[in-house]
């Protein structure tokens, strides 16, 4: 198993920017591949981005494509994303997850999750 805590959340205006983390424990961190997903009230969780074990293979959603910049540290079992320019659309809950085996866009996949962290984006 592996446990997930993330962090980096909070208020910003506009075009501004974060950097979430998402710490690993547990089992090897390396063995996973990565995902940050976003909830919003009243609507479901979706995709922002994933992450293969390697680094090598990161789709990102439409929505933050050019924005946001997800990344993994496998030596300090961590997990960013990079949001710039953010907007208003971007608050949510952001959650990372993990699953063995390919990255995949579908959070249904992903057997372990985080508690989730706030962001939120004023105009």
């Amino acid at each position: 198993q592996v446990q997930l805590v993330e962090s980096g959340g909070g208020l910003v205006q506009a075009g501004g920017s974060l950097r979430l983390s998402c710490a690993a424990s547990g089992r090897t961190f390396s063995d996973y591949a990565m995902g940050w997903f976003r909830q919003a009230p009243g609507k479901e969780r979706e995709f922002v981005a994933v992450i293969s074990q390697s680094g090598d293979d990161t789709p990102y959603a439409d929505s933050v494509k050019g924005r946001f910049t997800i990344s993994r540290d496998n030596a300090k079992k961590t997990m960013y994303l990079q949001m710039n320019s953010l907007k208003p659309e971007d608050t949510a809950v952001y959650y990372c997850a993990a699953k063995l085996l390919l990255a995949t866009t579908q959070p249904k996949r992903y057997q372990y999750w985080g508690q989730g962290t706030q962001v939120t984006v004023s105009s």
